[in-house]
């Protein structure tokens, strides 16, 4: 019944360029065909970041038939990339029909869908939770359905939770087999694909933020340049706002005089503001920056990004307090500051006084690969 009565709305967000391929694949089963065999390993990530930290485990898992599902477009787009069958993960409802059973079905994170657990463990397959966490905010609402969670978590073989904090919450949903291993995402390989000259003044690039935040990120910006010769690059995390960003940046440039260009006209860094309006080019722009305003912390309702990149490359990284999604991964990145929006900046200034930031921690993928392999 949910169904039908969201179909309208399904439809309608349909035509929008972020759920243009998506919600048609997932929910109309749409150039979303089934897995063309069994006896496979199915990993089912979300987005972007759990696509991109699957690299290092394919990588050790050699000619081995992979087969992916995602939820998000540029998850799906990510995924595209590794040898393997790839399919957007179908509204729960189809999966009885849709999935086949594979060996082994490893999840991402935070993605526990019980009619996907339950389908595939009575067909036979073996299911394995990796990078596995739940948030403090998450725990307290899991914890009122906990019957429903312990239901569905008793079809999994082994959970690899990204912290003790981590494992003490699927404990108390009576989670069982649960090992802590860190974050995965520890493992990924980080470099560059190109090379870009890095601008003669200091670089700040702004990366993957999210609606509101470019703002935040303009107004320090524009009161920085009154103390400090500087240049600013704004990535936005999502490609269907790159012109609603652009517009943002064109009012500021305007009423600061201060020259605007876009990334994809020139590939060069000459303004005194850029948007970078390309996906897979953060790694690239990292390696020639010297202050990164990562995104996503600003926010409540997102829960940070991904501080590794920026670490490797020996940026100075600011972030908001909001990032309850990448907790683990902040415990192993030293020399971060971590700000309100309106603080940002203060904390431009301070950055002349600090180290770069820097990453400490190594993670074993052995055991993960084991189990993956276990007949």
């Amino acid at each position: 019944m949910l169904y039908f009565a969201a179909l309208p709305l399904l439809v309608y967000l349909s035509f929008k360029q972020k759920y243009r391929e998506s919600i048609p694949a997932r929910f109309f089963l749409f150039n979303n065909p089934r897995f063309k065999s069994g006896n496979g390993v199915w990993f089912h990530v979300c987005s972007l970041g759990e696509a991109r930290a699957l690299k290092p485990i394919l990588d050790l898992l050699g000619d081995k038939d992979i087969k992916i599902t995602t939820i998000t477009h540029t998850g799906q787009a990510e995924a595209r990339r590794y040898n393997a069958e790839v399919r957007y993960l179908p509204y729960e409802m189809f999966l009885p029909f849709w999935a086949r059973g594979q060996d082994v079905l490893v999840v991402l994170e935070a993605e526990f869908w019980f009619m996907l657990f339950s389908v595939l463990r009575a067909k036979g397959t073996r299911i394995i939770l990796l990078n596995a966490r739940i948030s403090e905010k998450s725990a307290k609402k899991y914890l009122q359905f906990a019957w429903f969670y312990k239901k569905m978590l008793s079809h999994v073989e082994m959970i690899y939770a990204q912290s003790e904090a981590d494992k003490n919450r699927f404990l108390a949903l009576g989670a069982k087999n649960i090992e802590v291993i860190g974050n995965i995402k520890l493992a990924g390989k980080i470099s560059k694909t190109k090379e870009y000259k890095k601008p003669e003044v200091e670089f700040i690039v702004a990366g993957s933020t999210h609606e509101s935040e470019e703002e935040s990120v303009l107004k320090s910006f524009v009161e920085y340049r009154n103390q400090s010769d500087a240049k600013l690059a704004i990535v936005p995390r999502h490609p269907e706002r790159f012109e609603s960003v652009y517009e943002l940046m064109k009012k500021y440039a305007d009423k600061n005089s201060l020259t605007l260009s876009r990334f994809s006209h020139d590939k060069e860094f000459k303004a005194d503001m850029i948007l970078v309006d390309a996906m897979g080019e953060l790694n690239n722009i990292y390696a020639i920056s010297d202050i990164v305003i990562l995104g996503g912390a600003f926010r409540d309702d997102v829960g940070g990004h991904n501080p590794l990149e920026p670490a490797y490359f020996g940026c100075k990284i600011i972030t908001g307090k909001h990032f309850f999604h990448q907790k683990e991964l902040f415990k192993y990145v030293h020399h971060v500051q971590y700000v309100e929006r309106d603080e940002i900046h203060k904390a431009l200034m301070k950055c002349k006084e600090l180290p770069p930031s820097m990453v400490e921690e190594k993670i074993d993928l052995k055991p993960v690969i084991e189990r993956i392999m276990k007949n």
